[in-house]
Parts: C-alpha cells; structure tokens; sequence
C-alpha cells in the first residue's frame, strides 16, 4: 500500500471539506486512485485484455480497444502497434 505524504494529506483533508466523505474513506479513494495510476503499461494491457476477453470480445477487437485506450490514460504512454501489445499479453 501506498504511504500518504503530506501532499496526499493535503488532498485528503480537501476531499473531506468538499465531500461528504469522512477521512479514513477520502484515504482510501485516494490510494485506490494513486494505484490506479501506477499502474504499467503492461499491467495496463493484460489486465484489459482479461476483462475484454471475460466480456466475450475476440482478440482482433481487444486489441483495437486497447490501441485506442492507450493515449488517454493519464501519462500516454508511447504508441504500440497491435504486434506489441499481443507480445505484452502472450511474451
């Protein structure tokens, strides 16, 4: 888990005045968030390439999605063609 710094207590304390959520739940939508973020790439790619395939779509359009959900996580990452995005899932 993530530890708060004084930046993240900053933001826990605003979320408290501006929500009605209490400090310990603020805490934690802020860690869930921050872990959200941290998140690689490659995390990234095989955990949506999981939850696609659950869903029942088939690896031509999985990867298509992910091509297209890539440039909008928070920090883009660089452009990756379908070959490596299929060499993330399978190596």
């Amino acid at each position: 888990m993530l530890e708060r710094s004084p930046t993240h207590d900053d933001l826990i304390d605003h979320l408290v005045r501006s929500t009605p959520l209490g400090r310990g739940e603020a805490a934690r939508v802020v860690l869930d968030v921050l872990a959200y973020f941290d998140e690689t790439v490659e995390a990234f790619v095989r955990r949506r390439h999981r939850e696609l395939q659950s869903s029942g779509l088939a690896n031509a359009e999985i990867f298509e999605r992910i091509a297209a959900e890539l440039p909008h996580r928070a920090v883009a990452p660089p452009g990756l063609s379908l070959r490596q995005l299929r060499r993330i899932v399978y190596g």
